[in-house]
């Protein structure tokens, strides 16, 4: 029991002494504040400033023991009303309370009045000052930005130790008073004293760095400069600011709540991180006012959607007004505003429709690339955007073909345009079944369903023409057998004229016929062969042959069919092959041949070969897979060319026989091959004459030596016996070695040719005409020179012809003198020197 008893005592003993704690810390937080103030304080002065968060932080009422003063809330004290001090101290008390919490706080102030002291003067008997090792202590300062006064407004006092025993004198430098702003601040020289003269915003200058000075009378400093900081305490005096007055934010329609919008910022140029620029934001009013779609976070501006049914075709814009307010939100803080738009993105949430439910046309039959309907729909989506550009489709009735439906780009509309021609005589009319969609994917709504493609019926109404005659079909086929003869009918294309049902009256032409095989009856489009029908003909694709027929009617309205003659195939060429090929000794012994058959593949392989017996000594011929074979060497042959007879069947038997050239070739591969040309080399033929083309060559060389003959007989002439004189026969030249004439040349030796009756025998004369001879004139020439002695017959006298004219003479015979004359300049030393003409 004595235990139990004990335990709540001692619990109490624990508060009493946590109590007591508490008040301590309270009393500590809330001690006594010495204010040192000037003994005269006009109204309205700021006295000093105390920390009254520091004693209570949430008090809701502030009050003075005095009501001389008045405390504001950020605890600056301020008389209210001239007041002068009659003793050096005045106290009073400021009193704190927090209605919530109920607690109550108190803080004295105890204001102390400054002395005047009178100056004394250092005297130079005095001792010598001494500058204290200790620099002065800054007495912390600060000022109220945007104070009312009264100014001078006293700022604080700096003191020397120097003071106590001789006359110093205050000064001071630095912004605020000999730089920019000038003169705002001053120092009584006597008391240290200093004072501003007018308000200072903070925005401006958030403190100020000034040097205080204390020297003597006679300019002596006793002290270091001070460095005196003056802080300006920041006013609530700029109001918080949206950086854009007219934001604008995009958001998709039908999106989902809480979706972020955008963020909206502001700015306070008080003093950060303290109450002034603590901002909050909120929604003033929102345009138009119902439903509320939207919210903001007080603190990140952040603004979000409140609901799920954003509706572009109701309202596209949305105006928020939003308020920005410092002082977190309180109501005494400052404020301003801003306008917020917020546009909906489109979504395609809303489907085409026709205006109509059905459609009803008409248009002729035959007519093609015709417009015959525009279709219009509605759509609530944003326009000319793919929510709302519409796409058409043609969902049943066109299995044929026959239309096509497009959007005009400009309004939107379903065109529907012919593009096959359509036949009254098959329909009398057309139901088209047509649908709606957009260009973009639908975009499903959170409070609707998916919709339904939008349909329509078109009935499209055919109205009946007289077009002329059909060609149906367009292309015709009909079978042949290649080989087939000239003059042979064969079908041809048939027309019809819809509007009697039949071909009556209709005439046929070719428009194309590349070989002119056939020729066309204008009646009945049958076909007659021109020439014999060849499958391997360069006309021939495909084992088909196209002719294009037009048929005609009465008015001139036509139409055109194609033909087609397929060419069954028949074996009527044999295997062909290369009639050169060549084998490389240094690579290998054999060549392999590869026929080709211009028939089709059933008249083709498999080829089979067989060699002359002419050729068999020297190849050997291998089949290798029914399409080649392979010719071999049975020894190795010298380079050059041998002629192989050679034949190829076909699978049908049909055989064609070849003369191959071999070119046996020291080579690694034909093209390297260099032998001379086939033209100029040594063939060795495998082939034996027959007595045919014996008998021919002798004939040809009997043919030959007729003729010969013939030419012979026919250019032969008589020849002409030569005359010369007698006497000029029996003479010589002789060597005498002497430059003169020889002993045996005397006068009487030198004769010249006279009458020459008997000389000539005119018998064998050349040159004759009629085949008689005539007497005319002999020559004898002595050339040496180019001279000529002459002997003419005729007037019964003899000529010589030299340099002395022209001579005559009855005897006939010349002086030696005259012989001697004439052939000395002549002949010329050179020419007859060491000759003798003599007569035998």
């Amino acid at each position: 029991m004595a235990l139990a008893s004990a335990a709540p005592g001692s619990i109490f003993c624990k508060q009493l002494l946590f109590s007591l704690l508490v008040l301590t810390l309270l009393c500590d937080a809330c001690q006594k504040v010495y204010l040192r103030v000037p003994s005269h304080l006009q109204a309205e002065t700021l006295v000093g400033k105390v920390n009254l968060e520091e004693c209570l932080k949430s008090a809701s009422l502030i009050r003075s023991s005095d009501p001389a003063f008045r405390i504001l809330e950020d605890g600056s004290i301020y008389t209210t009303h001239d007041l002068i001090l009659s003793s050096e101290r005045k106290s009073f008390s400021i009193f704190l309370s927090d209605g919530q919490r109920r607690e109550q706080q108190e803080i004295k102030v105890v204001l102390s009045a400054r002395e005047n002291k009178s100056p004394k003067k250092r005297h130079t008997k005095d001792t010598a000052l001494k500058r204290s090792k200790r620099r002065w202590a800054p007495i912390p300062a600060s000022l109220m930005e945007n104070s009312l006064g009264p100014f001078p407004q006293h700022v604080q006092q700096i003191q020397s130790d120097a003071a106590q025993n001789y006359t110093i004198f205050y000064s001071i430098s630095g912004p605020g008073v000999d730089k920019e702003p000038f003169n705002l601040f001053y120092i009584e020289k006597d008391t240290g004293d200093i004072f501003c003269t007018r308000s200072i915003d903070r925005e401006k200058y958030e403190q100020f760095a000034l040097y205080g000075y204390a020297t003597t009378a006679d300019g002596y400093a006793p002290e270091y400069p001070l460095p005196l900081i003056i802080k300006i305490e920041d006013d609530n005096d700029n109001a918080p600011y949206f950086e854009h007055r007219v934001t604008i934010f995009t958001v998709p329609e039908n999106c989902r709540s809480g979706t972020s919008v955008g963020k909206v910022t502001a700015t306070d140029l008080d003093e950060p991180d303290t109450l002034h620029t603590r901002l909050k934001y909120k929604i003033l009013q929102q345009i138009p006012d119902h439903p509320k779609h939207f919210s903001i976070h007080p603190d990140t501006g952040v603004i979000t959607t409140t609901t799920p049914f954003l509706d572009r075709e109701k309202c596209d814009t949305y105006q928020l007004i939003m308020e920005v307010r410092d002082m977190g939100g309180q109501p005494f803080g400052l404020f301003n505003t801003g306008t917020i738009t917020i546009s909906l993105e489109d979504e395609n949430d809303n489907p085409p429709s026709f205006t109509e439910t059905s459609y009803v046309t008409e248009v002729e039959e035959n007519r093609i690339d015709v417009e015959i309907l525009r279709m219009k729909v509605q759509d609530q989506d944003l326009p000319n955007t793919p929510h709302s550009k519409a796409v058409y489709k043609i969902l049943q009735g066109n299995e044929n073909g026959n239309f096509i439906i497009s959007t005009d780009p400009n309004t939107n509309e379903g065109v529907l345009c012919v593009v096959k021609p359509l036949n009254y005589e098959v329909n009398h009319q057309v139901i088209l079944q047509v649908g709606v969609v957009n260009e973009a994917q639908f975009s499903k709504a959170a409070s609707s369903q998916t919709p339904t493609m939008c349909t329509t019926t078109v009935t499209v109404k055919i109205i009946d023409s007289d077009e002329g005659p059909e060609c149906h079909p367009p292309v015709k086929v009909i079978q042949s057998q290649d080989g087939f003869p000239a003059g042979q009918e064969l079908l041809g294309y048939k027309a019809l004229d819809p509007e009697i049902s039949s071909g009556e009256g209709l005439r046929y032409q070719k428009l194309g016929d590349e070989d002119n095989w056939f020729e066309i009856n204008q009646h009945t489009g049958d076909l007659r062969t021109l020439k014999v029908l060849d499958r391997e003909s360069k006309f021939v694709k495909n084992n088909q042959y196209n002719i294009s027929v037009v048929a005609v009617d009465a008015v001139g309205r036509s139409c055109t069919g194609t033909l087609v003659v397929h060419l069954d195939d028949y074996n009527d060429h044999a295997p062909q092959i290369d009639k050169e090929v060549t084998i490389c000794q240094n690579n290998e012994d054999f060549a392999v041949l590869k026929p080709v058959d211009p028939d089709g593949p059933e008249n083709g392989p498999p080829f089979q070969f067989f060699l002359d017996n002419s050729a068999s000594k020297n190849w050997n011929i291998e089949k290798k897979d029914g399409k080649t074979a392979i010719l071999r060497q049975r020894q190795n042959l010298d380079y050059n060319y041998y002629s192989v007879p050679i034949q190829i069947k076909d699978r049908h038997g049909l055989v064609a026989k070849h003369v191959l050239t071999v070119r046996v070739c020291d080579c690694s591969t034909p093209s390297e091959c260099r032998m001379k040309d086939k033209s100029t080399r040594d063939v060795r033929p495998n082939v034996i004459l027959g007595r045919w083309a014996i008998l021919a060559m002798v004939l040809g060389s009997v043919l030959l030596l007729c003729i010969l003959f013939t030419c012979f007989c026919v250019t032969t002439k008589r020849t002409v016996k030569k005359c010369f004189p007698e006497d000029i026969a029996q003479q010589n030249l002789i060597v005498s070695n002497t430059e003169g004439p020889g002993e045996e040349v005397t006068e009487a030796n030198i004769r010249l040719p006279m009458q020459t009756s008997n000389i000539c025998d005119t018998s064998m004369s050349v040159g004759t005409v009629g085949g008689q001879g005539i007497k005319t004139q002999q020559s004898f020439e002595m050339v040496k020179g180019g001279y000529t002695l002459d002997s003419n017959k005729g007037g019964g006298h003899q000529t010589l012809e030299s340099v002395k004219g022209v001579g005559q003479g009855d005897t006939g015979r010349y002086a030696y003198t005259d012989w001697q004359s004439f052939t000395q300049p002549r002949l010329g030393e050179e020419s007859i020197r060491g000759h003798t003409l003599i007569k035998n």
